[in-house]
């Protein structure tokens, strides 16, 4: 029988004193590692805590950070408003999420070490974070603003996730990342934007079971790596 993750909101002190919201969810004693989860444009939504409580069952002590919570604490932003998402977390300096990503780092940090993952907005903090922290890995579902983040090589493995009808990551996108990040792994689905959040008329079961499985087996290999010392 699978043992239900113990869950429970945090706070986090970033390094410049700033606290923020988080959701973590414990994998208990089969701990692989911890991981990251990196929002959507929308905050911590109740579909991203579902995200966590999956990767938990699966042996990785999962947190997601409110990184929406500089612009409007607590805020939890409607799918079907992408502009005002889209507007409070455009006013956050990458400078100032990249302390609370750091933040959310540490809390899960320990045996196996830490990746982190992320959808949309967060796909592309996932990448640029990979660039400046030591982590196991780094995973990015429909990452957006990936055109801007290939100048700054990632220190850990990667995996990118693709919709094939996605206009945020068209074919000449993807191509620019794999010509930049040869050694990533890159899957592109069937599918468009946003395609592994369940909760949206965008889903596409097959491509996200698809996509969490490999992604399952990619945190899995690189966590076993991270443990030998090696990448």
């Amino acid at each position: 029988m699978t043992q239900l993750p113990s869950e429970v909101m945090v706070r986090l002190a970033a390094a410049d004193g700033f606290a923020l919201d988080a959701f973590r969810a414990e994998a208990g004693a089969e701990r692989t590692g911890g991981l990251v989860i990196l929002q959507e444009i929308f905050g911590l939504t109740d579909q991203l805590k579902s995200v966590a409580r999956f990767f938990a069952r699966n042996g990785f002590d999962a947190i997601v950070p409110s990184l929406m919570d500089r612009a409007s604490p607590g805020t939890v932003v409607p799918f079907g408003e992408a502009e005002r998402a889209r507007g409070l977390m455009s006013a956050i300096p990458w400078e100032q999420t990249a302390q609370d990503i750091a933040a959310a780092v540490r809390a899960v940090d320990g045996r196996g070490g830490v990746s982190v993952l992320g959808f949309c907005l967060g796909g592309g903090f996932a990448l640029r974070a990979a660039s400046g922290l030591a982590l196991a890995g780094a995973v990015s579902y429909y990452g957006t603003r990936l055109g801007t983040l290939l100048d700054r090589p990632p220190r850990c493995p990667t995996l990118f996730h693709f919709g094939a009808t996605d206009t945020h990551s068209p074919p000449e996108l993807i191509a620019q990342v794999k010509q930049a990040i040869p050694s990533a792994e890159t899957h592109v689905y069937q599918a468009g934007h946003a395609f592994a959040n369940d909760q949206r008329s965008t889903y596409v079961k097959d491509a996200a079971e698809r996509a969490h499985a490999r992604t399952l087996a990619f945190l899995r290999r690189v966590h076993a790596q991270h443990q030998r010392g090696g990448r």
